[in-house]
């Protein structure tokens, strides 16, 4: 299969959902249907040069499946973000580059199913397309959606949440948590933290034991304290679902297991001189690099090669390639499962080789 490739897609529409926020729309060719096909849950990588830099950002579709010709994504204004001010600036008609979707926070839609989903602030689009998809799509599911703001004036895609708690009435319950605005129940005050997750649960307004799945998306932070108290309520590991792109300060990644030595080598054993042949779309070629300075990902680009990559920070297996021959040490994984790791699956952007030769494939699926 090819590696994932930018498509230039035309601008259908820009709404404004906060006052930093924007929900961007885009207008899906006929002949891109195909490759721009997608599970709830997954997000679009947008490029652009900006101020002379090519830079990529990763913001999680909140369309719902029964949108075949568009395609939306809600991004926030981060402060001193130049991607995040780039795109509220666009406008419709404007033109950008976009891959096709990615990502394995998803829901296949089918069967009954009781989902809770726990969303804090632009957390909420991959959520919303999940619960949009699946209320329409299995008419005897449930979900619950409980979001995290800091107040009112922050929550975005209301008006479509209140679309469906109208539409569904009996099939969705939407709970809004919020730390900086009163609200009229007390119990919805404060932070959406494992002590909050607790509270909810003894009072019977969650029932996380009884979710088929559970779907947590925001800051980092959250996302840990979410895990980690819907463990210690009895949720099996495997019914917890997270959506990483941006890890706090001091966060620890999943462990990048160190290989054994090769020839005498251990971990990035040949920083020196190091041959990496690189398979993408059936073409082979041959690049050298120092693991000492460079990522395989670093070494390509200054090779002149334009390699699948978004995050650049171990975090969303757009640059994911099979280990054909030789071994590498990745610096960071917050995304590779262990039984990718063991089927010989690198992060191109955070491994550096071990051995005088590798041999990567970014076509092996």
């Amino acid at each position: 299969m090819a590696a994932p490739r930018f498509h230039e897609l035309e601008i259908a529409a820009v709404r404004n959902e906060t006052p930093d926020a924007v929900a961007i729309t885009f207008a899906i060719p006929e002949d891109s249907r195909d490759a721009f096909a997608f599970l709830p849950g997954q997000y679009l990588t947008l490029r652009a040069d900006i101020g002379g830099e090519d830079m990529r950002r990763s913001y999680s579709i909140c369309s719902p499946l029964s949108e075949k010709d568009r395609r939306t994504v809600g991004v926030k204004h981060i402060e001193n973000g130049r991607f995040s001010g780039f795109a509220q600036k666009l406008k419709k008609g404007d033109r950008i580059q976009v891959m096709p979707p990615q990502g394995r926070f998803t829901v296949e839609i089918g069967g009954d199913h009781d989902y809770l989903l726990l969303a804090a602030g632009s957390g909420i689009t991959p959520c919303l397309s999940i619960a949009k998809s699946v209320l329409a799509g299995e008419p005897n599911s449930s979900v619950t959606l409980l979001y995290a703001n800091r107040n009112s004036a922050s929550v975005m895609f209301l008006d479509d949440l209140n679309d469906l708690k109208d539409r569904y009435t009996t099939r969705f319950t939407l709970l809004h948590v919020m730390d900086e605005e009163v609200q009229d129940v007390e119990i919805m005050n404060g932070r959406l933290d494992a002590a909050k997750l607790e509270t909810l649960a003894s009072h019977g307004l969650i029932d996380p034991a009884r979710a088929d799945a559970i779907y947590i998306c925001g800051p980092e932070p959250m996302i840990r304290s979410a895990s980690t108290a819907m463990a210690a309520m009895g949720v099996n590991e495997d019914r917890i679902k997270f959506e990483l792109f941006t890890p706090a300060p001091g966060s620890a990644p999943a462990p990048a297991p160190k290989p054994k030595a090769v020839n005498g080598k251990g971990p990035n054993g040949a920083k020196h001189g190091a041959s990496v042949d690189i398979i993408l779309d059936g073409a082979r070629r041959t690049i050298r690099m120092d693991a000492a300075t460079d990522t395989v990902l670093t070494a390509a680009q200054k090779a002149g090669m334009d390699l699948p990559y978004s995050c650049a920070g171990g975090m969303c297996c757009t640059c994911r390639c099979r280990i054909v021959e030789g071994t590498a040490t990745m610096d960071e994984n917050f995304s590779l499962e262990p039984w990718e790791i063991e089927a010989g699956f690198t992060l191109s952007c955070q491994a550096r080789p071990d051995t005088d030769r590798l041999v990567l494939d970014f076509d092996a699926q």
